[in-house]
């Protein structure tokens, strides 16, 4: 029997949208109410009343944080090591000069390496914490997720508890972003294996997304010890792989529960264009390959005649020029009072931190931007309220956002 929390994802499938979308809230002006997700194809309203403070720098492409009971913080770097932020009393930070040992080499090659890190829920007495990670050779490689303990600056009892059952070739779509839900599972990105002429079983590995049968283009979920909870949707179907929580994704890599909606929040990469926000729902289909509003970025043609289908979830918010969204995090703190409630997430290409504000119930109502000249690849809020960003590049930096004081300065 499926339990009350995922029936509750079941009965609140949000097909459609209805919104006037107003160019001063950050959408693209249409003038009238329309069906179907919100559209947006310009640049939004820059975000004010705050500043950066950089914490550290020195990470080699940054891509997932998580932070320590005692306040500090660690950071991966995709070529492949784990990095330990300490954070002082007076907030500011230092970059321990040692990575953590203890860590086994990874596939780090283009948009693979070593990517996100979350801390078991129950950290403090377990210590476990748990990694993903691109593993294998450029001609076939996978997803992994293991788990660890660590402890004094080191990682030990490395253990592999998920890997994708189908192997790819390439450097791209990792998916990777991992996620507790409130019952103590744990999800899982997967992307769809990458765009053409990538193959698998002689078509482009795209159309994999539709596929049950494997995770390429999911979201999984497991228990903590990787095993398969027993109300998944896909458990008991013929054919299916039982980890699949969600299908029919392109590349998730923003990925966070709302502890105030009960909801789980995606951003996921389109192609050339058509990046998403969507809800993610047990069981449902989100379209990809079949329905999306991305072209091919070899010629600029549609890749699918069709934007929805019966059946296949639409989307919430569709960013017709590329954003490439990254980390996801829902703000709940007090150091910004206005922005409580709002999702912010990541954009690679745009250089910035997308506002995505919310009302009550979960309904997209504007958004804006807080732009840094670098891709951000992560945004997450820290315990002590404020919102933390990693940049992308050789020189990567943690930054703090924070509320402007005299003697700031606005980005």
């Amino acid at each position: 029997m499926m339990s009350n929390f995922l029936a509750g994802y079941y009965l609140s499938v949000r097909n459609v949208v209805l919104v006037t979308i107003f160019l001063v809230a950050g959408w693209v002006s249409t003038g009238v109410a329309k069906e179907g997700p919100i559209l947006v194809e310009d640049d939004v309203p820059i975000e004010s009343g705050f500043a950066r403070e950089t914490i550290v720098s020195g990470l080699e492409h940054p891509w997932g944080m998580a932070w320590l009971p005692d306040g500090n913080l660690l950071v991966t770097e995709r070529p492949g090591r784990l990095r330990l932020v300490e954070i002082s009393a007076d907030g500011s930070g230092r970059l321990n000069p040692t990575p953590v040992a203890g860590l086994p080499p990874v596939f780090a090659r283009g948009q693979g390496g070593l990517l996100d890190i979350s801390l078991h829920p129950d950290f403090a007495a377990n210590r476990r914490v748990y990694l993903s990670y691109s593993d294998g050779s450029r001609s076939a490689n996978r997803t992994r997720v293991a788990r660890a303990i660590y402890e004094q600056g080191r990682i030990r009892d490395w253990e592999v508890i998920f890997e994708t059952n189908a192997t790819k070739s390439g450097t791209q779509h990792f998916g990777s972003r991992l996620c507790w839900l409130p019952d103590g599972t744990l999800l899982i990105s997967v992307g769809d294996g990458g765009n053409p002429p990538v193959r698998l079983d002689g078509r482009f590995i795209r159309e994999k997304a539709q596929d049950l049968s494997i995770q390429l283009g999911s979201l999984v979920r497991i228990n903590d010890d990787g095993s398969v909870p027993p109300d998944n949707p896909f458990r008991d179907q013929q054919g299916a792989n039982p980890d699949i929580f969600s299908y029919g994704h392109r590349n998730i890599q923003g990925l966070v529960y709302d502890v105030t909606r009960s909801k789980i929040w995606v951003t996921e990469h389109g192609a050339l264009g058509g990046d998403e926000l969507n809800q993610a729902q047990a069981g449902q289909n989100y379209g990809w390959p079949v329905v999306t509003y991305s072209r091919e970025y070899f010629d600029g043609s549609k890749i699918s005649p069709h934007v929805s289908k019966p059946g296949m979830v639409d989307p919430l918010v569709v960013w017709l020029t590329a954003i490439a969204p990254s980390g996801l995090t829902l703000y709940t703190g007090d150091k910004f009072p206005d922005w409580k409630g709002d999702l912010f997430a990541g954009a690679l290409i745009k250089q910035s931190v997308r506002h995505i504000i919310l009302n009550d119930a979960g309904e997209v109502t504007g958004q804006r931007e807080l732009r840094f000249g670098a891709r951000v690849r992560d945004v997450r809020q820290g315990p002590d309220g404020y919102l933390y960003v990693l940049t992308d590049d050789d020189n990567g930096q943690l930054i703090r956002i924070k509320p402007i004081k005299g003697g700031d300065t606005a980005p």
